[in-house]
């Protein structure tokens, strides 16, 4: 059997060969996902943020695009991974309270779209599937064998990137 790890807000993990990464109740928050798929590489950033808050507290590097996926890419290196054959694809970004929080300029999910493929264009890494946007949740579960990509949500087709 298959390990599973959970990858909650604000995680990165990244695996090798086996085992399945999952992201379980993604609303505005993005899973960008990075794969290897000659040396089975793959990891996951749960993304809560677009950018950095400045805080007393240090918060996790995973929690805002513009450090998770540098860090992402950083240790798939490190687990053996070659950045030119790493692709993405990115999970979440819904617009979950668009019509309860009256907010200036684009929700929170979209807004985190737009950082994480910005913070993936400069590292270089080309983005090969999404499911992103809507008004709703979805858990993802990252199959590192194949790479294989599944995304359930409630009253949805599940959806393979």
């Amino acid at each position: 059997m298959r390990e599973r790890v959970a990858v909650r807000l604000g995680e990165i993990r990244v695996a090798r060969g086996e085992g399945i990464l999952q992201a379980v109740g993604l609303g505005s928050c993005v899973a960008a996902i990075l794969y290897d798929p000659r040396e089975r590489v793959g990891g996951l950033a749960h993304i809560m943020l677009p950018v950095e808050l400045r805080t007393r507290v240090p918060a996790p590097v995973g929690r805002y695009a513009t450090t998770a996926i540098p860090r992402l890419v950083e240790e798939m290196v490190n687990h053996g991974a070659g950045r030119r054959r790493m692709y993405a694809r990115l999970v979440g970004g819904a617009a979950m309270f668009d019509t309860i929080l009256a907010e200036d300029g684009p929700a929170l999910g979209t807004r985190n779209i737009e950082a994480v493929r910005k913070a993936l264009a400069t590292a270089g890494i080309p983005v090969r599937g999404e499911e992103v946007g809507g008004h709703f949740g979805r858990t993802v579960h990252f199959h590192i064998k194949d790479g294989r990509v599944v995304v359930s949500a409630v009253r949805h087709d599940d959806v393979n990137l």
